[in-house]
């Protein structure tokens, strides 16, 4: 049963070095801006915790994954301010997930959107379901996939990124994912899934803390500048989002 509270829902639990973050939303677990930043600072609050060594972040329901951020607040935003704080929402969390000194592994059991995509990139190792398709459908509506991008392109390459957001419209099976570098397995469900997923996890949480540690540092190399870029692609698209193109598109979404 998912949340029904209007922000959304976070659970954290700690078991065995393992913390497990759960968040979820009644529009197919889309973020809002507040639930973003809870899931920032939990993850800011997990990296400098020493009971733990691993991160497994998943979220509510067997349907979507996540549906990206809410479209609520995005046909809200009225300023140019409000739209860099909007689009910063998600850089926030890459950013903190790509510093987060734990190993994050992503369990993504449906549908992906947008910064949902950009979400699951940003995880160190993804376990999903033959259910999780993904899209970027950002032009669309007359925006682009500028936050994520980064992330995105750093799993998957120019070129599947480009396959992946020039065919706005179009989902790529949880198969095509894998074989760009987006999932690391695929499963045909999600019992099948969890089963793999807590064994995994299980043995990582017994290496030695410091080595993953430092070996996620090494992963991550070269991307120090991404805490100025997000925020200034972020910039971008909130001058993107105001833009007469994009205001008629939402229009048409609006009841």
């Amino acid at each position: 049963m998912g949340t029904t509270r209007e922000n959304g829902s976070l659970y954290i639990k700690i078991d065995n070095k393992i913390a497990t973050i759960e968040f979820g939303h009644p529009a197919s677990n889309s973020f809002t801006a507040e639930l973003l930043g809870r899931l920032t600072a939990e993850i800011d609050k997990l990296s400098n915790n020493d009971d733990i060594t691993v991160i497994v972040l998943k979220s509510e329901g067997d349907r979507a994954f996540c549906a990206g951020a809410s479209f609520d607040e995005l046909m809200a935003v009225s300023t140019l301010e409000e739209g860099k704080v909007f689009f910063s929402g998600f850089a926030n969390v890459i950013n903190a997930m790509r510093k987060c000194k734990k190993v994050i592994v992503g369990r993504v059991q449906g549908k992906t959107v947008g910064g949902g995509v950009g979400l699951v990139a940003a995880c160190d190792y993804v376990y999903a379901s033959e259910a999780a398709s993904i899209r970027l459908s950002e032009l669309t509506i007359g925006i682009a996939p500028l936050v994520i991008a980064p992330a995105v392109e750093r799993k998957i390459g120019t070129a599947a990124i480009s396959e992946l957001s020039l065919a706005p419209t179009e989902w790529k099976s949880a198969y095509w994912a894998q074989e760009k570098g987006l999932f690391s397995k695929v499963f045909d469900d999600t019992k099948e899934l969890d089963k793999d997923l807590d064994f995994h996890v299980q043995k990582l949480a017994d290496y030695n803390p410091e080595a993953l540690e430092e070996w996620k540092k090494a992963l991550w190399h070269g991307t120090d500048h991404w805490n100025d870029l997000l925020v200034e692609r972020a910039a971008i698209s909130g001058k993107l989002v105001l833009s007469d193109f994009t205001r008629n598109a939402l229009s048409k979404f609006k009841k």
